[in-house]
């Protein structure tokens, strides 16, 4: 169920897409809270696997899979719109290539992707609920929040005025590199175990 839960998502995503570029005002409106509700799901499909007790690897990695669908697009869809500086999308795809290579690493040993680190801070800022609830809140906010800078650029250009939306822009530009910082920090600690798992397993061919 959790799994399906997870796959789910990417049918709404791609829902919301094409809300998103329909030239349809209504069907732009609805996509804000129909984003957020996909991206909801990411806590839901975490919750009904601990309570069905279907944790497990695949799932895991899946979880991330269908994350980084999300992120990636999301945030490539909002360069193209303008929305964002491309050195956002640019960073995300770098950092992203980079842990999901070293965490396979991991993942050849059996180990989930957020069961990978043994020490405190590195299972804090990568596993622990609270930087994960952190990050999600960021991407979450600065996904719906473009989303409504777009429709109101869109449609409601004259009713509310050109200040105040360049400042409602504004806003919601410094939470979108809120949430790159986080997806940086989170994703230091990864690399460093990469490279140790890597250095590891080079040394035992030796």
């Amino acid at each position: 169920m959790a799994n399906l839960i997870t796959l789910c998502r990417i049918p709404l995503l791609f829902l919301f897409i094409f809300f998103l570029y329909s030239g349809n005002i209504l069907l732009s409106f609805i996509a804000i809270p129909l984003l957020f509700f996909a991206m909801s799901l990411d806590m839901v499909d975490g919750i009904v696997a601990r309570k069905m007790n279907e944790t497990s690897l695949i799932g895991s990695v899946l979880d991330i899979a269908v994350d980084r669908v999300f992120e990636l697009l999301l945030w490539f869809i909002f360069a193209d719109m303008d929305l964002i500086p491309i050195a956002i999308p640019l960073i995300v795809v770098t950092r992203t290539v980079l842990t999901d290579s070293f965490r396979s690493l991991g993942i050849q040993e059996g180990k989930a992707p957020f069961n990978q680190h043994s020490s405190y801070w590195a299972n804090f800022f990568v596993a622990s609920r609270w930087m994960r609830a952190a990050y999600g809140i960021a991407k979450v906010a600065a996904f719906c929040g473009l989303t409504l800078v777009f429709v109101l650029k869109l449609y409601c250009f004259q009713n509310i005025g050109i200040i105040a939306i360049n400042q409602i822009h504004a806003f919601f530009t410094g939470v979108s590199w809120l949430a790159v910082i986080f997806c940086i920090v989170r994703g230091l600690p990864v690399l460093i175990n990469g490279f140790r798992l890597a250095f590891a397993k080079n040394k035992n061919e030796d």
